[in-house]
């Protein structure tokens, strides 16, 4: 515990210390999703349940004129060496995501499964652009991406900053030692994890290792007065006023649907969207608020009790 305290301190330091910059205002509007593990479409691959609502929502978020960010764990590059798998898995979510990228409305983190995405040669190789078997010709995807570990969003008027990070950070089996927990992953866990067992390196089924991973980040908030948004333990959070700024996005894989945060018009609110039944029995994909929304000012330490 002690070591992991001072691993993530470090190590969110260094996000914050390193982070792009992005500037915001009240008539910003921003969609944080994360970990949607984007597989093959194989019995291990969670996210594909969840596809249709995850194309409904996006289209929603594009439409309406939001910069969609996703917090890490997009793709399930830890169970899945190829890429080009994936993307023609759910090549429909990856065509929705080029209209936010063309449009500049695309912010991409990594994550622990997805780490590969901190090495430019990696996404240069995969992500720029796809060979096109059916027509023999080479077409773009994310030319020049560029993808981070961590963001700050910063305000125009307050400057209020909000750090977003994945949340693997200072979490040793899937920060510091990730190459081998990777491998565990791919030649191990993977195959039962498309029975239903869950790799013990995992956050997600840990209600302990869940609540000391908010700790520690909790204790990095209140020492640096910085807001922070991150996914990771796959547990949506959103504090109540005068609770420590610390946000969690959900996952995108969730039984129930796929959680989200939403800042818009100078607000922060926790959202989900699921399928769910009319009176006549017909079925919808309905978006609902489930925690806010609340002023971004009200979360600032440097003004707040918090």
């Amino acid at each position: 515990m002690i070591l992991e305290k001072k691993l993530a301190k470090k190590r969110l330091t260094e996000a914050y210390n390193n982070a792009k910059i992005e500037y915001f205002d009240d008539n910003s509007k921003y969609i944080f999703f994360s970990d949607c593990h984007r597989g093959d479409s194989t019995p291990s691959d969670e996210f594909a349940k969840n596809q249709n609502i995850f194309l409904f929502a996006l289209e929603f978020y594009f439409n309406n004129g939001y910069t969609y960010v996703e917090v890490g764990d997009g793709d399930e590059l830890w169970e899945h060496s190829n890429f080009k798998h994936i993307r023609l898995a759910h090549d429909d979510v990856y065509s929705i995501l080029k209209k936010f990228f063309n449009s500049d409305r695309l912010i991409m983190l990594y994550g622990n499964h997805n780490i590969q995405l901190k090495y430019k040669n990696f996404v240069e190789k995969n992500y720029y652009k796809f060979y096109d078997d059916y027509n023999e010709e080479e077409i773009e995807l994310f030319p020049n991406l560029q993808v981070h570990e961590s963001v700050v969003f910063k305000h125009k008027d307050t400057g209020q900053e909000i750090l977003t990070v994945h949340g693997h950070q200072g979490d040793i089996m899937n920060d510091k030692i990730w190459f081998f927990t990777r491998l565990t992953v791919r030649y191990f866990w993977r195959f039962l994890h498309s029975v239903g067992f869950i790799n013990p390196a995992s956050p997600v089924k840990s209600s302990e290792k869940i609540h000391k991973i908010e700790r520690i980040y909790s204790n990095w908030i209140k020492t640096n007065k910085i807001m922070i948004i991150c996914g990771h333990t796959h547990r949506p959070h959103f504090p109540k006023v005068n609770e420590i700024p610390y946000f969690n996005d959900g996952s995108c894989v969730r039984a129930s649907g796929i959680q989200g945060i939403e800042i818009v018009n100078g607000q922060i609110m926790l959202i989900e969207w699921k399928i769910r039944t009319s009176s006549n029995g017909s079925l919808h994909i309905k978006r609902k608020i489930l925690r806010g929304p609340e002023p971004i000012g009200t979360f600032d330490l440097r003004t707040s009790s918090c």
